[in-house]
């Protein structure tokens, strides 16, 4: 194979992809046999079931028990806010638009005391096993789940005061920069990774996705002179919604 060549498989998925874009082949639609596609490309039976394969994945089609594979309805992405400057009144990016838009957006959230692992205790700058308060979050807009953030922060800031819980006490849910004023820890600089991955089963599970479907993974880090004090992975669905960053003009 020359350099550019594709494999025939790909080339037969590109196609099938191109008439399920424009529309040629719409959603619930059935995708064409595997002996239908072996006929009209001129391909081997391998050569189609593979094919076919790198739609499943791609989240293009999804197969019905009994039923074949059949084009899926193809989400248009909203946006989901992130935010690089604190709105007034001290909201989260996440409700603060919620209260914006009058948009029916709820949230859950469940903490709990754990020993940080090796890459969490990396991110907080603490050594592996030391004690974090890990909070783990789903939120809904209109009831569909959109989003899922693991949080962590290391004890030995917030632990034995009144911000220990992060959605309990004076400042349940306010953001983690009012929060650690609470307890004069100023926090004077956040940084986010964004990065993409196959979506974990259990993640798929919560957020209404199915297998092989990419998230966006948004790992985010507070500082407060350059320590980390609470750091967390925030979790959407790479099909269904896009980061819409609202940075400060310096």
């Amino acid at each position: 194979m020359t350099f550019g060549e594709q494999p025939a498989y790909l080339r037969v998925a590109g196609d099938l992809r191109k008439k399920i874009v424009d529309g040629r082949l719409p959603p619930h639609t059935r995708l064409p046999s595997q002996a239908r596609i072996r006929e009209e490309y001129g391909v081997s039976d391998t050569v189609a079931l593979e094919a076919r394969k790198v739609l499943m994945a791609e989240g293009l089609v999804e197969g019905r028990s009994g039923s074949g594979t059949y084009v899926r309805e193809r989400p248009v992405p909203r946006r989901i806010a992130r935010s690089g400057f604190r709105p007034a009144g001290g909201a989260t990016p996440f409700r603060q638009e919620q209260a914006d838009v009058a948009v029916r957006g709820t949230w859950e959230s469940s903490s709990e005391q754990a020993e940080a692992g090796r890459d969490v205790a990396e991110r907080l700058a603490i050594k592996p096993g030391d004690r974090v308060m890990c909070t783990r979050y789903l939120f809904r807009e209109a009831g569909e789940a959109i989003m899922l953030s693991t949080s962590w922060e290391p004890l030995a800031v917030t632990g034995r005061t009144p911000v220990m819980l992060p959605e309990e006490g004076p400042l349940g849910g306010m953001g983690v920069v009012e929060r650690m004023a609470a307890i004069d820890v100023v926090v004077d600089n956040v940084v986010e990774e964004v990065g993409a991955r196959p979506g974990l089963a259990e993640e798929l599970l919560l957020l209404g996705g199915v297998p092989g479907h990419v998230v966006l993974v948004i790992q985010r880090t507070f500082y407060a002179s350059g320590r980390p004090v609470e750091t967390a992975d925030v979790v959407i669905l790479a099909d269904r919604y896009r980061a819409a960053y609202h940075l400060p003009v310096r």
